[in-house]
């Protein structure tokens, strides 16, 4: 090829386009990007309330609400109740993620374990567990047992389901491996079983937090004296809607924050691994 051909070649090559591959992912995370929902949600109450669409004996003003949050933290009753809540709420999680995951260690580790508890467990898993309410209270009463036992049994089937897949979807050449050098019953489990099953428990863990959220709410509006339930409930029988959306909010807030808290371990317990969402 003649250097007299080289100059228009460059041209060519400078003047053709240069196609960019398109990214087939969801882009970049977005900076605050789960707040962006809910301040388009209040945006849109609080223009409703200002022009006059909304009723505010349906749905009290934002500021309406602020006020009354402001009443009920100076008198120290969001407080007390915040406090009983989460106390109910706290341990009925916790006591559902021990039963889940010995459940599920059980089960997924003995196939003697799970003829005897998989389907006993996916039965329960069919039936919510609010229907089990009338039971539980000819058998444990309206006290404080009924309420932590009612939350526990809206934890533990999560967490029993995602740990249970998550130990039998571990490679079984990693079983062979454990085998092959030697590990005892115990090395196994805390080698090999509980960091293949971590992912699973995790998300289980997400469905878990959720789900005592679910049953709090409904459990504190029976026959409690104590408890953001309880003062929705009171707030119901004098058409108080601003106390009543309040405790949405405090719900809603602690809910968030909680499964912020827990997504926030999943990153970094599972920091090595990629996925679409990195």
């Amino acid at each position: 090829m003649s250097a007299t051909t080289l100059p228009g070649l460059r041209t060519r090559a400078a003047a053709s386009p240069v196609v960019r591959r398109r990214r087939l992912g969801p882009g970049r995370p977005i900076r605050f990007g789960a707040a962006i929902g809910p301040v388009l949600l209040l945006v849109i109450w609080s223009v409703g309330s200002a022009a006059g669409w909304i009723d505010q004996r349906i749905l009290s003003a934002p500021w309406t609400v602020v006020s009354t949050a402001g009443e009920l933290i100076s008198d120290g009753r969001l407080q007390s109740n915040l406090w009983t809540s989460a106390q109910r709420a706290l341990l009925g999680l916790a006591l559902g993620i021990v039963l889940g995951v010995v459940l599920a260690l059980i089960s997924g580790l003995s196939r003697i374990g799970e003829a005897v508890l998989d389907g006993p467990i996916q039965i329960k898993r069919a039936i919510p567990s609010l229907a089990l309410l009338p039971l539980l209270i000819l058998w444990l009463g309206i006290g404080e047992s009924m309420k932590v036992v009612t939350i526990l049994l809206g934890v533990f089937v999560p967490i029993y389901l995602h740990t249970h897949n998550g130990l039998r979807t571990i490679d079984s050449r990693y079983v062979e491996l454990a085998q092959t050098v030697g590990l005892s019953q115990w090395q196994f489990i805390r080698r090999v079983v509980l960091p293949g099953a971590l992912p699973g428990f995790l998300l289980g863990l997400r469905f878990a937090v959720t789900g005592a959220w679910l049953s709090l709410v409904v459990v504190e509006q029976i026959n409690s004296t104590s408890g953001i339930g309880y003062m929705m409930e009171l707030a119901r029988t004098y058409g108080q809607t601003d106390i009543i959306i309040v405790g949405l909010v405090v719900y809603g807030v602690l809910g968030l924050l909680s499964d912020g808290v827990v997504r926030l371990i999943q990153r970094r317990a599972l920091s090595w691994r990629r996925t679409l969402a990195s």
